[in-house]
C-alpha cells in the first residue's frame, strides 16, 4: 500500500492526527510518502518526529499511488488537488479543524477509516472542475489551470463595483455590476457562492452556480447551468486590472481579458467512508451552524 500525505498547517490537534495516522501506518507497513514542506514543518514540531523517519517525502506524485490522505480541513483539499491533478489519486480528508464537507474524518476515527480503506469498505466520489483559459495568456493561471470548488472574478484595489460581461455559450447573458462573479461547482456551492447566497447542490448534480458578490442590481440572483455550457466573461471598471482567483490561488488579469470557463476534462476522486454521506455531513453542517449562533 503506497499513500501520501499531505499538510498545511499544525497544531494541538494536527499533532494528534498525525501520530495516529502515522503510528497506524507504520503498524500496517504501509509506504508512506510525506509532502517535503510537511515533513519539514512534522520535522520541527512533532514531538516523536524520530518514529517516523523511516517515511520518504515527495514534491509530485505518479500514478503508482493508492490514495492521498490530507490532514487539515477543506482549504488543505484544495491544495492537495494540485499534487492530484488528473492522474485520479483518491483523496481522503483527516479533518483538524471545524466541521468540514470535505475533509471528514474526525481524529477518533483515523485508525478505523484507514482499515477500512485498507479493506475496501468505502466507495468513491468523482468530482467535476473547472477549467479556464484566458486571452490573452496568464502564465500563472496558465500553470495550473483549474479549480475543484469555484473560479471567480473580484475587484482588486478599489472600492469601485466591476462590471462583469457574461456570456454562456457564445449567447449575451448580462453584465453584472458588483463587486464580482463566482462561477461554482457543485462541490464549491458549500463554500464562497453558499455565502453569496448560491444555493446548496448536491456533488453529483451536473450544474453550475453563477453568483454575483454584492450585486448593485438587486434583481441579480444565483443561476443554476447545466455543467455542459461554456461560460465567458470580460470585466471592465476604473482600475486597469482585476482578481482571479481558482479556489485559494489568486492571479491578476488586465481589465477586457477573455475568460473562458468550461468542465475540466477529469475529475477529482474523493473517497467517502460507508458509514458517510453528503446529507449526512449537511446535516451536522446545518446543526453546528445555529449551535455557534446560539
Amino acid at each position: 500500500m503506497k499513500v501520501a500525505v499531505f499538510g498545511r498547517f499544525y497544531n494541538k490537534t494536527t499533532t494528534t492526527s498525525v501520530e495516529r495516522l502515522f503510528d497506524y501506518l507504520l503498524k500496517k507497513n504501509a509506504d508512506a510518502y510525506i509532502e517535503s514542506e510537511f515533513f519539514n514543518l512534522i520535522k520541527k514540531e512533532a514531538p516523536n518526529f524520530d518514529d517516523y523517519k523511516s517515511f520518504k517525502t515527495f514534491d509530485t506524485l505518479d500514478k503508482s499511488f493508492d490514495f492521498l490522505v490530507s490532514v487539515g480541513g477543506d482549504g488543505t483539499i484544495l491544495r492537495a488537488i494540485i499534487f492530484v491533478k488528473d492522474m485520479g489519486i483518491p483523496i481522503v480528508g483527516i479533518n483538524t479543524g471545524r466541521l468540514g464537507f470535505l475533509a471528514t474524518i474526525q481524529v477518533d476515527e483515523i485508525e478505523n477509516a484507514i482499515q477500512n480503506i485498507i479493506d475496501g469498505k468505502y466507495k468513491i466520489s468523482e468530482r467535476s472542475l473547472l477549467s479556464i483559459e484566458t486571452s490573452p495568456e496568464n502564465e500563472d493561471v496558465k500553470s495550473l489551470n483549474f479549480a475543484l470548488n469555484e473560479i471567480a472574478v473580484s475587484r482588486k484595489n478599489t472600492t469601485s463595483m466591476i462590471t462583469v460581461e457574461t456570456h454562456l455559450n457564445g449567447e449575451y447573458l448580462t453584465s453584472y455590476w458588483s463587486d464580482g462573479l463566482i462561477v461554482s461547482t457543485p462541490t464549491g456551492s458549500t463554500g464562497y457562492s453558499l455565502s453569496c447566497g448560491g444555493p446548496v447542490i448536491t456533488p453529483d448534480t451536473n450544474s453550475f452556480v453563477l453568483a454575483p458578490i454584492a450585486p448593485h442590481n438587486l434583481s441579480a440572483r444565483p443561476l443554476i447551468i447545466p455543467d455542459s455550457t461554456e461560460i465567458q466573461l470580460r470585466v471592465e471598471g476604473r482600475e486597469e486590472s482585476h482578481l482571479i482567483s481558482l479556489d485559494s490561488r489568486i492571479a491578476t488579469l488586465e481589465n477586457g481579458t477573455i475568460i473562458k470557463i468550461k468542465k475540466a476534462d477529469f475529475k477529482i476522486k474523493m473517497i467517502d467512508l460507508l458509514n458517510e454521506s453528503f446529507l449526512d455531513t449537511l446535516r451536522k453542517k446545518l446543526l453546528w451552524g445555529e449551535d455557534k449562533r446560539n
